[in-house]
């Protein structure tokens, strides 16, 4: 049977739709509209801005494809551009509407950009509020029809949908997160509180003992017994907090509340910290931030304790699908191969890198100073997702 354009319509649409509804997470329904998107209307790139919630800010959620002049350098994916710009503004008359334009972070670039210079702007509204845009390329660029356009209005709607979806998903998680928090709260008052005056009463009949010159074997299996609640106690509290969220995070972003640690180490140090981000202050996944967050905690705290240095540096950098979190310093450092006496902090980040399936990069000198850089995914490694960015 020959295939219509109703029938072409109707298999890209169908295809569309089940990509979403197989995906609760927002990161992969919009990664597995991108990659659908462009198989079905023979395109080869494209990526996504989504609004943030709360700031409006725009940040980029996903990516497919990327020419090399954006993939390797993740800083020309930052910041506005014509369409995010009109969008906002709601000029209805550019990229606002399903539109080709001229992309103006391709227009004047210099390296291999892979012959994309145009993209279709898609815009993405749920119940009449901007969502974000999406935007589609190709090197060999034809004009779309009425029909590819009337049709990427429809995925724009469908995505849409996905996405309040999504994050309406996350909010309950949220909410279902904030609830087991004050379960644990609890369980930390039923037990560890229990336990903790537990110790205190054997202490103190410890101390009684020893007043009364008791036999020292009856004090030592007091003591012992004290020892083995304390050890206890300690097993639970570790089995407690992690599930717990960084206080330090609780109502940030994971930039926001590195910005505010790395002003805290300034106050307290001889040391000048420069904080950067790249990438926006979009929400992760909570054991990622709290990860992240513990790994520049640990990172700064052995700066200031051992490094001795003068200027250190603390860059975040955030796309679709990787945080890299990068810690350097010119203080004394040290040879990676031999690592010093007290440094437990390194072991900490690398236990902490490992655990989010990272990979970490340690490079120091002896009178030159230390670089930490810490690279995590953000979304499952499936495959190529097209590029670094």
């Amino acid at each position: 049977m020959e295939k219509t354009p109703e029938n072409r319509e109707l298999v890209i649409l169908n295809a569309i739709a089940q990509a979403l509804n197989r995906e609760v997470d927002l990161d992969q329904a919009l990664q597995a509209t991108l990659e659908k998107s462009a198989e079905l209307l023979g395109l080869h790139s494209g990526w996504i801005w989504l609004l943030d919630d709360e700031t409006g800010d725009p940040y980029l959620a996903a990516v497919l494809n990327l020419p090399p002049a954006l993939a390797d350098h993740p800083r020309r994916m930052a910041g506005t551009c014509y369409c995010l710009d009109t969008f906002r503004a709601g000029d209805m008359e550019g990229a606002a509407n399903v539109n080709v334009i001229t992309c103006s972070r391709l227009q004047w670039l210099s390296g291999d950009t892979r012959g994309l210079k145009y993209h279709a702007s898609i815009p993405l509204y749920a119940h009449g509020k901007k969502s974000g845009v999406m935007n589609v390329a190709s090197p060999d660029w034809r004009e779309l029809s009425g029909e590819d356009l009337r049709l990427l209005y429809t995925v724009g709607d469908m995505l849409s949908i996905a996405i309040e979806r999504a994050r309406l998903f996350a909010r309950s998680v949220e909410l279902g997160a904030s609830e087991e928090r004050n379960r644990l709260a609890r369980e930390i008052h039923d037990t560890l509180a229990q336990g903790l005056a537990g110790i205190s009463l054997q202490l103190e009949a410890a101390e009684l003992l020893l007043q009364n010159g008791a036999d020292s074997r009856r004090v030592q299996a007091l003591l012992q017994r004290t020892l083995d609640l304390a050890q206890t106690n300690l097993e639970e509290a570790r089995r407690s907090v992690l599930d717990l969220r960084a206080a330090s995070l609780e109502g940030k972003t994971l930039p926001e509340a590195l910005e505010k640690l790395v002003q805290e180490y300034v106050l307290g140090s001889r040391t000048e910290i420069k904080f950067e981000s790249v990438g926006g202050n979009r929400r992760l996944p909570v054991r990622i931030e709290t990860g992240l967050y513990r790994v520049a905690q640990e990172a700064l705290a052995n700066i200031v304790q051992h490094s001795a240095a003068r200027h250190a540096s603390l860059d975040l950098e955030l796309t679709p699908s990787l945080a890299r979190l990068r810690v350097k310093d010119d203080g004394t450092g040290f040879d990676p191969g031999r690592l010093p006496r007290g440094r437990y902090g390194l072991t900490g980040i690398q236990e902490r890198v490992k655990l989010l399936k990272g990979d970490l990069r340690i490079q120091s000198e002896v009178g030159v100073g230390t670089e930490i850089d810490a690279t995590v995914p953000i979304i499952p490694r499936l495959g190529s997702r097209g590029g670094k960015a």
